[in-house]
């Protein structure tokens, strides 16, 4: 079988996934600049992998992750790949002009985005301008996944009740109505939390949810209440984040990021001991941390991020490293991943006509 390319549904709409996936975030500069040639060489790269599930999200580099994904699969049959972006935000020219001494990204982490602000909305009328504004930035009138964009009170705290009040009041009918009638052939959430997936389905039939860092190998609290409801339901989660924002990609030798900050000393300390089990099984950090979560049946796709085709390489390895069961064992015995977790199963050997 290969990972890449072996596909689970995602919902119980006829849609399905490609193992992995390919996330747009760090197409759009997020923490660090990404040129245009080398944005496009890493869609070329997972297409010519096998990956045929792309996100992105008009927030990704101020609508810049958008028009460079829609330049690439513009040219794609589009019956071959899905693709989804996100509603939430409305993107809005800068108040400023361009040339502003004000930085474009004041508190956020995107690098030289273009000239616009996000604006939070929610509505039945926001909703349906963002999928419209999606279209025609991607350069396409089919969009198979829309999906809620970091609606949570982890997200907006104070705020949070007022867009949730904005989605019951018309946001979820705008969502239906996309599904009904535009075209979307799946809806649901891009989110960072847990708990607001849980909400949304108790307020409406939701098809999937992109998850970011909610279940990896130093996060597995989704395993009481989330996954075991979405397996219940049919609804298939794109599961984003596997590297908690950086320190599951190389280690404590690399980028010492955890959820969007600085890893703490626990964490660190944690990191290490998944390196020891690593060292003694001659298992890379990455491909554990990128093959752990596809052994539930709730993710439909373990979603990746790159900015070039080289790190695409790097984790289309890292998503096939032939990993022993042994392995797994041992985290659990360790204690290091829970034990109710499901692992992967150990690579089938080759048998050889004419050995015992």
């Amino acid at each position: 079988m290969n990972a890449i390319t072996h596909r689970r549904p995602l919902g119980q709409r006829g849609l399905e996934a490609t193992g992995m996936g390919l996330g747009a975030a760090g197409l759009g500069g997020l923490f660090r600049d990404v040129s245009e040639v080398d944005a496009q060489a890493a869609i070329d790269a997972a297409w010519d992998a096998g990956v045929r599930t792309f996100d992105v999200a008009p927030y990704y580099g101020y609508t810049k992750a958008e028009h460079r994904m829609g330049r690439n699969l513009q040219a794609r049959d589009r019956d071959t790949f899905v693709l989804s972006t996100k509603v939430g935000r409305l993107m809005r020219p800068r108040a400023e002009p361009a040339s502003s001494a004000a930085p474009l990204n004041a508190g956020d982490a995107w690098i030289k985005p273009l000239p616009f602000e996000p604006h939070f909305d929610y509505s039945y009328d926001g909703i349906l301008r963002s999928f419209e504004d999606s279209q025609q930035r991607l350069g396409m009138a089919r969009i198979d996944v829309i999906l809620l964009h970091d609606i949570g009170r982890e997200t907006h705290g104070a705020q949070a009740d007022h867009y949730w009040r904005q989605l019951v009041d018309g946001g979820f009918r705008a969502l239906d109505e996309l599904r009904r009638e535009r075209g979307v052939r799946a809806v649901g959430l891009g989110v960072n939390e847990s708990a607001v997936v849980l909400d949304a389905m108790r307020e409406f039939d939701i098809d999937c949810a992109l998850l970011a860092g909610r279940y990896t190998l130093l996060e597995q609290a989704s395993l009481d209440a989330l996954l075991p409801e979405c397996v219940k339901r049919g609804v298939g989660i794109l599961l984003g984040g596997a590297f908690n924002s950086g320190i599951l990609a190389q280690g404590t030798k690399g980028d010492l990021k955890f959820n969007y900050d600085t890893a703490s000393e626990a964490i660190i300390a944690r990191v290490r001991a998944f390196e020891a089990v690593c060292d003694a099984y001659d298992v890379p950090l990455a491909a554990a941390a990128l093959q752990f979560p596809y052994a539930h049946p709730a993710i439909s796709c373990v979603m990746t991020g790159a900015r070039s085709a080289s790190e695409v390489t790097q984790n289309v390895g890292s998503f096939t490293y032939p990993i022993a069961a042994a392995f797994w064992r041992a985290l659990k015995d360790e204690g290091l991943i829970r034990a109710d977790a499901p692992t992967p199963a150990e690579p089938e050997k080759p048998v050889m006509i004419g050995q015992p």
